[in-house]
């Protein structure tokens, strides 16, 4: 299946790709993208990400996502070039062999699923994210909880299976559009959520996160006030968009973990 990107990303990015051969999808990946795909050119193959060039969050992700690459090299594709124009702000990364990651239960992809989590709370914050602190739970917070979500950790905040992919040689983490300085413990907290998603019992999915210095070393009452949130977060926007399904199946998954620690999100 071909893509049929506009004329203007072309022209914009062929003095990278040279004349280009083929645009095609990228196996699923990307959902908030206003382009995905993989550039075949005369200079070799891409994996391509453009937004329109306006003012607002969708932009400014992939502005976080160029500023962060040079970081977190030594687990993402490189950001091999970048362009913008008035219209257009378009990303080109290395395209690497890879697949999504299996997050249930009995998977061969656990242990490196938990090893990539740990290696991310392993990085080093570097200096362009700290100001990027983290605020997207705060509003769903107790009183008095959202600081207990402040650190000074790099957080990616997207863990699922479309994020971590495994490959021949070395899996990969990707996606990095919203990265933030917060608690050490986010990550490894999002991975318990997709881990009990995809079918794990909550003490099962609690069990591989302690693998997690993030999360061995937590404030117990850190973690229950960001399932609290969680729950909360989730459910509204579940609420919100009755027609996305998957969202109502987090929506349950973050009431059922926060259930697991005593926790009535109400």
């Amino acid at each position: 299946m071909a893509v049929d990107p506009d004329p203007q990303v072309l022209a914009l990015i062929r003095p990278h790709t040279g004349r280009i051969v083929r645009v095609g999808p990228p196996d699923g990946r990307g959902f908030s993208t206003d382009l995905l795909a993989v550039v075949t050119g005369e200079k070799g193959r891409f994996f391509v990400k453009a937004m329109r060039n306006r003012p607002g969050g969708r932009r400014d992700q992939l502005l976080r996502e160029r500023a962060i690459n040079p970081f977190v090299r030594s687990l993402s594709p490189a950001l091999l070039w970048a362009v913008e124009d008035a219209e257009w702000i378009v990303l080109g990364f290395e395209l690497v062999d890879c697949r999504e990651t299996d997050f249930s239960p009995g998977s061969p992809d656990l242990p490196v699923i938990v090893d990539l989590v740990r290696r991310i709370g392993a990085l080093e914050l570097p200096h362009v994210a700290r100001d990027w602190h983290e605020t997207r739970w705060d509003w769903w917070a107790d009183r008095g909880a959202a600081p207990l979500f402040q650190g000074d950790c790099l957080v990616h905040a997207d863990i699922n299976p479309a994020n971590l992919l495994r490959g021949p040689e070395r899996p990969w983490v990707v996606d990095w559009a919203w990265p933030t300085r917060g608690a050490a413990f986010i990550d490894p907290a999002m991975l318990v959520l997709q881990l009990i998603a995809a079918g794990h019992k909550p003490e099962s999915a609690e069990g591989w996160a302690s693998g997690c210095e993030g999360w061995a070393s937590a404030d117990p009452g850190a973690v229950d006030a960001f399932a609290v949130a969680t729950a909360r977060m989730m459910g509204h926007q579940a609420a919100r968009n009755p027609d996305e399904h998957w969202l109502k199946a987090m929506a349950d998954t973050a009431s059922a973990w926060a259930a697991h620690r005593g926790l009535d999100p109400a």
